[in-house]
């Protein structure tokens, strides 16, 4: 009977197939319920005392030989199949095509980070906005003529109810909610009914600061555009033209001396060396009172800047209606951009 077993297990090593059904009969002919191990097992009980621990020892050998064998085939045969289905599973695997950020999210998080390391934080509200925080808390009532300067959408079942014409909107909500010292700055998408063209679009995007505290006055202000302008575009020299905005008095727009050194630079400032990129102004009296902070003990400047112009500016992009139109062969130059 040994010497039975001892063949099995010869033949058992020596087995070799390419078809996994044919592992599974080579499992039931050795492992099955009337498999050869259990015959074999059967006739312990007929073995002389003296030769039972051999007789088991050989048995539980051939089970071991014929389960490596099973498990060894079952293996290698799975491999092939997966390597016909999906190729070599061991070879490097296809680079993943990265993608990019968006020419408008690049800019604002440089924006972001440059006013987050003189300690503004970031604030946002809600694109839809209602007539007290758009206007009239922002120092434009009802029937003021400043308001004629943005064409608004309204939303039509309720001439309260708007899309938010600048996120100055977001600063009247800020201030409401938070005590002074107030430090922040609110990016986002604005909308206004403006015709379409290479040079305007009907919603675009803005970042507005605010900061109110005790004793701010205008030269804190002109540091702190030196600081951006410098640290945006490398260039230190600026300059501030009186203007008009309801919600600060005294008004500035701020321009930036690009310089002459190329034709570009000719083209976009008009032959000047002078590109405005943002305006700004001291916090009105009557807008910190409609926020509830007095203006007799805290004072205040905003400012104001669109980011697709930046952008526009940057990366020398000639229509702005490009950063909407979602073309791959347009965003995929930013692969390399922050």
């Amino acid at each position: 009977m040994l010497d039975k077993i001892k063949e099995r297990i010869a033949e058992a090593k020596s087995f070799t197939t390419n078809s996994l059904d044919e592992v599974e009969a080579f499992r039931i002919k050795y492992l099955g319920k009337k498999g050869l191990f259990n015959e074999f097992f059967a006739e312990f009980k007929n073995i002389p005392n003296e030769q039972k621990k051999e007789f088991g020892q050989t048995i539980n050998k051939l089970k071991a030989v014929v389960q490596e064998r099973i498990d060894a085939l079952k293996t290698d045969l799975e491999t092939v199949e997966e390597k016909g289905v999906y190729g070599d599973l061991t070879r490097p695997g296809d680079i993943v095509s990265l993608g990019s950020r968006h020419p408008i999210s690049i800019v604002k998080n440089q924006i972001i980070d440059i006013f987050a390391r003189i300690g503004f934080n970031v604030s946002e509200g809600p694109e839809i906005e209602d007539d007290w925080h758009n206007f009239t808390a922002l120092n434009l009532p009802e029937y003021h003529p400043a308001r004629d300067m943005q064409d608004t959408f309204f939303i039509q079942t309720d001439p309260d109810i708007l899309l938010r014409t600048h996120t100055s909107s977001v600063q009247v909500r800020y201030m409401e909610a938070n005590k002074p010292p107030i430090r922040t700055i609110s990016p986002g998408r604005v909308f206004r009914n403006e015709a379409i063209s290479a040079r305007s679009h009907c919603f675009f995007h803005q970042v507005e600061g605010l900061y109110i505290d005790k004793d701010v006055s205008f030269a804190d202000l002109k540091q702190t555009l030196q600081h951006f302008t410098t640290e945006m575009f490398g260039k230190s020299k600026i300059r501030l033209r009186p203007s008009y905005f309801p919600f600060t008095e005294p008004s500035a727009e701020v321009d930036v001396y690009w310089g002459l050194e190329t034709e570009t630079d000719y083209r976009m400032t008009k032959g000047t060396g002078w590109l405005e990129i943002m305006g700004c102004g001291m916090v009105d009296p009557n807008v910190l009172t409609n926020c509830g902070i007095d203006p007799k003990e805290y004072s205040g400047f905003a400012f104001g800047m669109g980011i697709d112009r930046i952008a526009l500016l940057l990366h020398q992009i000639s229509d702005i209606r490009l950063l909407s139109e979602n073309d791959l062969r347009f965003l995929e130059q930013f692969k390399s951009a922050l």
